[in-house]
């Protein structure tokens, strides 16, 4: 099947509860075959341009269209396996419980013969980085994928439909940086057998730049401000200037970090005991992966809030009976970890995909028990209440734990509980409470002030009023980040934090986070971002795969 046309015509689209269009005025032509990068500034309307050729938007849900979009003439969402959509957020793609089987999924929907689905499959499979030879057999259930491999999953799905028309939207973003070419090439692959039209939107332009014919860059509420192959948009002189004071990641230029001048959100180490985030962490010892040899626990220096020895750590919690109702302890993803977290301190945890990164952080967090070893906090991170507290974080109240350690999930829905983002800002703080007294930390005034001033510092002021699941992905991501921030724990947990940001944004979120760092307050970040590790000058560690 060859691949599709595309055409717009003064063509818009206005979401259900918003006042402004998200697209607006969009003339468009792109001819069969054609790879198209699609760039812009966060909240744009790269996202809601893709949802719509892929023909999942819809008029009838109270939001509203203008001018004409067509895919091959017709009206995308009347059409059935034209286009395949690998979204933001792989987790709202995993369908079914066995990867070989959700990778068929969609070519199985559109009736392909059963003698071509399977390998097909494994074409696609392997060519992601998800194949038997990785490791990765069809039968592997998808719940244990981290958000990489999900990532890859959902576009080894979309490769075996082989569609005429492929969408991307961020593809790579949770990719560690061997991925990012892995998956790349699949794609590029993929579209020179079979003439696929691809549009792929990338905050990050440097991975597609040289293997596009042409970039589009949006223009927020608005059309199209430039049109042209890379080359031309990229290369030095005005317009590589004004696209990147625009906020598009230019190749080549990063960023300086802006640091936010609010202050009324910040701290609240008045409630945490003497000197609570006074510590700048002169802790001379470099986080390990993998300790060799015995480590005895020991009680965890003033300046350490977290300490860890011989630390496993899993999603399967090993409880009482496990053996006898499931069979053999579940493998855990990492072991034998030493680590420690100092007061003030920036840690950067990287590594592949499937590293067990995320599955470290909760742990570190508090959120899910360790599988094996211990994890000790200290008395900077219990307070006053130090001689009350368990020494791990997983046994505390949640009273207790959300007052001192604050996470931001990879998937910034999971986190959402209100009908609007001031709301969602002003939910951590009003509910915000002593753990002792049980008495409110935060005022009405107190919590307003604070919601507001995470509203001006992120740029989400124009917003305040709409539901944060309409949101785009960027936007989504600073809101998690603000979420956490407004209950003012002093140790933050996240990952990903600099998904979908444009340059500016990205500018401002990790000037926000440096900040933080060097009043004394502790984040440790999970990403494959380089760039965010040496804006917060953070100590980097590198977890490999488990063997």
């Amino acid at each position: 099947m060859p691949g599709a046309c595309i055409t717009a015509a003064d063509w818009g689209w206005r979401h259900a509860g918003r006042t402004v269009p998200a697209v607006a005025g969009l003339d468009l032509e792109v001819p069969a075959g054609q790879k198209i990068l699609l760039a812009g500034p966060s909240g744009a309307g790269k996202s809601t341009l893709l949802y719509a050729l892929a023909g999942v938007l819809d008029p009838a849900d109270e939001s509203e269209e203008s001018g004409s979009l067509r895919v091959d003439g017709a009206v995308s969402r009347e059409l059935r396996g034209h286009a395949g959509l690998v979204q933001q957020d792989p987790e709202t793609q995993v369908i079914l419980s066995r990867v070989g089987d959700d990778a068929a999924f969609g070519a199985e929907n559109l009736q392909v013969p059963r003698e071509q689905i399977w390998d097909r499959v494994r074409d696609a499979l392997d060519a992601v980085g998800l194949g038997e030879d990785q490791g990765i057999s069809l039968a592997r259930d998808t719940s244990r994928l981290s958000g990489g491999q999900k990532q890859r999953l959902a576009l080894a799905g979309i490769l075996a439909m082989r569609p005429p028309l492929i969408l991307l939207d961020e593809p790579t973003a949770n990719l560690d940086p061997s991925g990012v070419l892995e998956v790349r090439d699949a794609v590029l692959a993929v579209v020179e057998r079979t003439g696929a039209t691809l549009l792929v939107v990338e905050h990050r332009l440097a991975v597609w730049a040289d293997q596009v014919d042409r970039m589009l860059v949006l223009e927020p509420g608005g059309g199209i401000s430039h049109d042209g192959s890379p080359g031309e948009l990229l290369a030095p002189g005005p317009v590589r200037d004004e696209l990147a004071a625009a906020g598009v990641w230019v190749p080549g230029r990063v960023p300086t970090p802006i640091t936010p001048t609010s202050r009324n959100w910040r701290s609240n180490a008045h409630r945490n005991g003497p000197g609570f985030g006074q510590y700048r962490g002169d802790i001379d010892r470099q986080m390990q992966g993998v300790v060799d040899g015995a480590h005895s626990p020991t009680a965890a220096p003033s300046g350490v809030l977290l300490t860890a020895r011989g630390l496993a750590v899993s999603r399967d919690p090993v409880t009482p009976g496990w053996r006898r109702r499931f069979g053999a302890t579940p493998k855990p993803v990492q072991r034998d970890l030493h680590l420690e977290l100092g007061a003030g301190e920036a840690v950067v945890v990287t590594g592949a995909n499937g590293s067990g990164k995320s599955t470290l952080l909760l742990t570190l967090a508090g959120l899910i028990p360790s599988h094996a070893g211990t994890l000790t906090a200290g008395t900077v991170l219990k307070g006053e209440r130090a001689g009350h507290l368990p020494d791990d974080p997983h046994r505390w109240k949640a009273a207790d734990l959300v007052s001192r350690i604050g996470t931001v999930f990879q998937e910034p829905e999971h986190q959402f509980v209100a009908t609007t983002v001031r709301d969602e800002l002003l939910f951590g703080p009003r509910h915000a409470r002593d753990p002792e007294t049980g008495q409110r930390l935060f005022t009405d005034e107190e919590a307003a002030a604070r919601a507001d001033g995470l509203l001006a510092a992120l740029n989400l002021e124009p917003l305040a009023e709409v539901n944060p699941f309409t949101l785009s992905g960027g936007e989504k991501r600073r809101l998690s980040v603000a979420t956490v921030l407004a209950a003012g724990p002093e140790v933050v947990f996240l990952d990903e934090p600099t998904f979908g940001q444009d340059a500016n944004t990205w500018a401002v979120l990790t000037g926000l986070l440096r900040g933080l760092v060097a009043e004394g307050r502790s984040v440790l970040a999970v990403t494959h971002d380089a760039d965010f590790a040496a804006a917060l000058d953070a100590r980097v560690v590198e977890l490999e795969v488990a063997a």
